[in-house]
C-alpha cells in the first residue's frame, strides 16, 4: 500500500484562496498538495490506463449520455477512496471544503473528483461545469500531477470571463504538479488546450446538498 502523509491547509492559503474567489471568481495556488501524493495519483492514472480502467469521457446526462470527441477527447475515472493515495487527496479536500464554508458560508456539502488523462492531441472545448440557475456543482478544482512540463507541450487551462462576448482570457494555467485551480462552476467558462504529451490531472466538483435539486452529471 502507497504510504502518503497528511497535509494541512495554511491559513494563509484558505484566505488567499477565499480572496480569489470572490474577487475575480478563480485563484492558483501553487504546491497546494504535496509532490509525493501526486506522484502516488500519478502512478495510479498510469496503472488504471493500462488495464483499461480509464474510459472515454462523455456529454450529457443519464440516457444522452454521448461520446463527442470534437468537444472533449480525455479519458476518465471517478475517485472513490479505494487506494491510500485517494484517500489522502479526498480528505485534504474534505478539509478544505471544511475552511471554505467557514470563510465564505457557501454551504458545500459534498466533493465528488476523477482523474483525467488527456493523450497527444487531446483537448477539452470551452464549456461550463455547471448549468447556470442549477447551482448543484459550485466550485471547481482542477489538480496537475505531471512532474515535468515544456510550455510548449500546451495542453494550458484557459479561464474566460462570464460575459460570453467577452473574448479576452481571464487566466491560462500549466499543468505544473501541485497545481491547484479553483474556479466558480457556474460563472467561470474554461477550456484545455490540445496537449502534445500525455497530461493527467485531477478534476473535481464540490457541491451543494443532492438531496435539494439536481443530480450528478456522470459526464463531467
Amino acid at each position: 500500500m502507497t504510504t502518503v502523509r497528511e497535509w494541512q491547509w495554511p491559513a494563509a492559503i484558505v484566505e488567499q484562496m477565499a480572496d480569489g474567489l470572490v474577487e475575480q471568481g478563480f485563484y492558483l495556488a501553487e504546491d497546494a498538495v504535496p509532490h509525493e501524493l501526486c506522484l502516488a495519483l500519478l502512478a495510479e492514472v498510469e496503472h488504471l490506463n493500462q488495464v483499461g480502467e480509464m474510459r472515454k469521457a462523455g456529454i450529457g446526462r443519464g440516457d444522452e449520455l454521448q461520446i463527442q470527441r470534437e468537444i472533449r477527447r480525455d479519458k476518465i475515472k471517478w475517485l472513490d477512496g479505494s487506494s491510500a493515495a485517494q484517500q489522502a487527496y479526498l480528505q485534504g479536500m474534505a478539509r478544505l471544503q471544511s475552511e471554505l464554508n467557514r470563510a465564505l458560508f457557501l454551504g458545500l456539502f459534498e466533493y465528488e473528483a476523477h482523474f483525467a488523462l488527456y493523450q497527444p492531441g487531446d483537448f477539452y472545448k470551452k464549456h461550463r461545469d455547471s448549468f447556470k440557475g442549477r447551482a448543484n456543482r459550485i466550485l471547481t478544482t482542477v489538480l496537475y500531477l505531471n512532474p515535468e512540463w515544456d510550455s510548449q507541450w500546451g495542453g494550458e487551462l484557459v479561464l474566460f470571463p462570464d460575459d460570453e462576448s467577452d473574448t479576452k482570457v481571464l487566466a491560462q494555467y500549466t499543468p505544473k504538479i501541485g497545481r491547484l485551480a479553483i474556479f466558480m462552476s457556474e460563472t467561470v467558462p474554461h477550456e484545455v488546450l490540445p496537449t502534445q504529451q500525455a497530461r493527467v490531472s485531477i478534476a473535481g466538483w464540490f457541491r451543494l446538498n443532492t438531496s435539494l435539486g439536481g443530480q450528478i452529471d456522470p459526464a463531467k
